[in-house]
């Protein structure tokens, strides 16, 4: 079974959380930079990292990667590459592309001879010259930072954010896969309770109770390499039996989900149902001044509005400020709060003991975290850690696959380490200011 360069792309501050999933996935020759992880695997690591991955947005194998200072170059080391290999003579294959901080700025002209160069190629190996592109899709992607082209294949297909529990999104959405996140660089695991006060879809309580069953993200949805001639559907099958069987039943410690709109509450109830943990969540409307527990050593992880999208600065304000009330009488809890508003400390009454910069969508806020005191259930002389750092609470009983032949695809591509690469940025941060994108069928 053949060998590939295999990306996993993130939002901007997620790459280490990534990475980390990664590692516990047992994939030990990670490298991250901006905005994504590289790593090796093959067909069956590909279906396993699809499957489990729980902040990472795709899963692409990168074909080639090279200087391309013209088009000249960016054509003939297209051409050069394997693409036979990968995509079979009625393969459909749509060319994206992207630009940042490059010479070849003019996306449609850098997605045109792309998908010139790759026609060039299929020719030379099936002795054809037209191709009716009928069959399954192959999203291709060429992407110039600083005139160094990364062409990839997408083997996701929707993003891994769609896990196939929310229907219907509502009027501020979290993402999924930034909702695993937060959980993640929080320190809430399967023992402590863990209470979302904003829970709008329910979108953090819900990853919450599927990382605390272990029940792997992508397990209700397929995947686009599921349709390739090449991919062995076998894989996918199994990959699904190995999740299914390391499922777990309960939590030791309740999942509570609360919000001051009814029709939310539904929604999220029948979202957590969709996602098989809907007997893991407590749902309740109230507000957040109502907020009490007898519980301890619990962790608050939540999403509450922040005036970019929902409500006015002066709600927003007084919101934060019932929030800092409610939230002091849980002396033992740990709190966790994403919000774009920059007075956010101010209201709250607290400043945090760590913040970090999240993307949510196209928005930049920032992660205040308030680790909160250690539980005296914890082993004992453990000590906080960085939250980034912290192994993952539950894992998959899942290791790659044993070793197998180098990949024909070493030949044409970089390494991960190289400067090129470690000068990479999350490129989309850059959209509408430095970046230019486009689609060619």
């Amino acid at each position: 079974m053949p060998r590939f360069d295999l990306i996993a792309t993130s939002t901007f501050g997620l790459e280490n959380v990534v990475a980390r999933e990664l590692q516990q996935l047992g994939y030990a020759d990670c490298r991250v930079s901006d905005g994504r992880v590289c790593f090796t695997g093959d067909e069956a690591d590909i279906a396993r990292c699809n499957l489990w991955l729980r902040s990472a947005d795709r899963v692409l194998i990168r074909v080639g990667e090279f200087p391309a200072p013209d088009f000249g170059a960016l054509f003939d080391q297209t051409t050069a590459l394997p693409w036979a290999d990968l995509l079979p003579v009625d393969a459909k294959f749509p060319v994206k592309g992207r630009s940042v901080r490059s010479r070849l700025h003019a996306v449609p002209k850098v997605q045109g001879v792309t998908k010139k160069a790759i026609v060039e190629s299929l020719k030379k190996k099936h002795n054809r010259f037209r191709f009716d592109e009928s069959g399954a899709e192959y999203v291709i992607e060429v992407s110039l930072l600083k005139d160094i082209a990364t062409l990839t294949l997408d083997t996701t297909g929707d993003g891994l954010h769609k896990r196939g529990y929310r229907q219907v999104v509502g009027a501020a959405p979290l993402r999924e896969t930034m909702a695993a996140g937060l959980i993640q660089l929080s320190y809430w695991n399967s023992d402590r309770p863990l209470i979302d006060p904003f829970c709008g879809s329910g979108t953090i309580p819900i990853e919450a109770a599927l990382i605390g069953q272990n029940i792997a993200p992508g397990l209700q949805r397929s995947f686009a390499a599921e349709d390739w001639r090449w991919f062995d559907r076998a894989i996918w099958k199994n990959v699904r039996i190995e999740a299914r069987d390391v499922r777990k039943r309960d939590l030791p410690a309740p999942i509570m989900a609360y919000d001051h709109d009814p029709g939310a509450i539904r929604h999220s109830r029948r979202c957590a149902t969709d996602a098989g943990v809907g007997g893991s969540i407590r749902f309740n409307c109230q507000e957040v001044s109502e907020l009490k527990t007898p519980l301890e050593y619990g962790c608050i992880v939540t999403n509450p509005p922040y005036g970019e999208r929902l409500g006015d600065n002066e709600e927003v304000e007084a919101v934060y400020r019932v929030m800092g009330h409610s939230f002091a009488s849980l002396e033992t809890w740990g709190v966790y709060v994403l919000s774009a508003y920059r007075g956010f400390e101010n209201h709250f009454g607290r400043r945090a003991s760590r913040r970090r910069k999240l993307y949510n969508g196209r928005l930049e806020c920032q992660y205040y975290q308030y680790p909160g005191p250690r539980p005296p259930f914890a082993q004992a002389g453990a000590e906080h850690r960085d939250a980034a750092d912290k192994p993952l609470a539950n894992k998959p009983s899942t290791a790659p696959s044993p070793e197998a032949p180098p990949s024909p695809f070493g030949t044409f591509v970089a390494d991960c380490s190289t400067a090129a690469e470690a000068t990479t940025i999350d490129l989309n941060r850059f959209e509408g200011l430095t970046e230019r994108r486009g689609n060619v069928e």
